[in-house]
């Protein structure tokens, strides 16, 4: 593992100090809905309060509290980027991301963007990391207007400048993430 995609990675172990209460019937579908045994969970701030304690160890989604923890499904990730907001130009630029739980993120070291080709139709699917193991995939037309925004670095790598780093815009071919270059 690199220094560049060590942030990326979600918590191999969880404290030994909270009861795993198994699998606790809460699903989130690959358009960002949260759902209770397979119904859509219509309040916005019972979602956020879930969301603020999701971890993710290994390859599975917890919520974690500090008296009991268990398991939720994930199709795809957690969160949904849904508006991209520009300020600056050039290298001074910087590229805030509003979640579907209005959570925002900048992109910049900590909270890298990459893009990754789907197997199916080799599409790109881009993400920027949220937080620690949980990310956001942007959805189409916030991924246009990142497009919109893109130049050419001096080695002709199309991406985007955010907070004195580039992001390339190509798609990853290994699964690892681009992490960005000064």
């Amino acid at each position: 593992m690199t220094e560049k995609t060590a942030s990326l990675q979600p918590q191999t172990a969880f404290p030994a100090l909270d009861p795993i209460c198994g699998d606790f019937g809460i699903a989130i579908k690959r358009d960002g809905t949260w759902t209770y045994q397979g119904s859509p969970i219509g309040r916005l701030p019972l979602v956020k309060l879930f969301a603020s304690v999701l971890r993710r160890v290994g390859d599975e989604y917890w919520l974690v509290t500090p008296v009991e923890r268990g398991r939720i499904a994930v199709e795809d990730v957690p969160f949904i980027a849904v508006e991209l907001t520009a300020a600056g130009s050039g290298v001074d630029q910087t590229l805030t991301f509003r979640t579907n739980l209005d959570e925002t993120v900048a992109l910049d070291a900590d909270h890298p963007l990459w893009v990754i080709e789907t197997p199916d139709s080799g599409e790109p699917r881009p993400y920027i990391l949220v937080k620690p193991g949980l990310e956001a995939r942007l959805v189409r037309s916030v991924f246009y207007h990142l497009v919109d925004l893109a130049v050419t670095d001096e080695t002709g790598r199309l991406g985007v400048w955010s907070h004195r780093r580039f992001f390339p815009l190509e798609q990853e071919t290994t699964g690892a993430a681009t992490c960005g270059t000064e």
